[in-house]
């Protein structure tokens, strides 16, 4: 059997190798707990319109709006939650009526919605999404899409309670 000598290297290597792990959380279960909310974005509420009603879809549809809504510390899913939906797109502008509506968080808190392709408005195709039913502090997006093209875009809210 042949023993191997430890050295001050072979020493301080292991030290060091245990301690980035024990930092970088390979010995601490995953958690998600202390979630931040997620904040307002720059230019999200152009064009809001108020209590926009709950829709299958808006106008001829063709492109998605997705995402989810979780509760911010524990990461919880958010069920019922009202998301408000619109955008620029091929049927109408963002500050139109009729380019505006609403759906629902299912159990896990996941939305969708059908809409009329996305296109540029200010040289960036984008959505705007809110959050402002009441219980929890609201919140509005609007992410860019990386490719005018794209058929879907997807938001993530997580709420802090009011």
């Amino acid at each position: 059997m042949k023993l191997h000598a430890q050295t001050r290297r072979s020493v301080l290597v292991g030290a060091g190798s245990t301690v980035l792990a024990g930092t970088s959380g390979l010995f601490a279960p995953a958690r998600a707990e202390g979630l931040a909310p997620t904040k307002n974005m720059r230019g999200g509420w152009n064009n809001y319109l108020p209590n926009a009603p709950i829709v299958d879809r808006i106008g001829g549809g063709g492109f998605w709006m997705t995402g989810t809504v979780r509760r911010a510390g524990d990461g919880a899913p958010l069920a019922g939650q009202r998301i408000q939906i619109w955008a620029h797109t091929t049927e109408g502008h963002e500050r139109d009526q009729r380019s505006h509506g609403a759906t629902l968080t299912d159990a896990n808190g996941h939305f969708r919605l059908e809409m009329p392709q996305v296109v540029p408005a200010f040289d960036q195709a984008h959505g705007h999404l809110a959050y402002d039913s009441g219980d929890f502090i609201p919140v509005f997006l609007r992410p860019v899409m990386a490719n005018s093209s794209d058929t879907t875009l997807a938001a993530h809210f997580v709420l802090q309670p009011v």
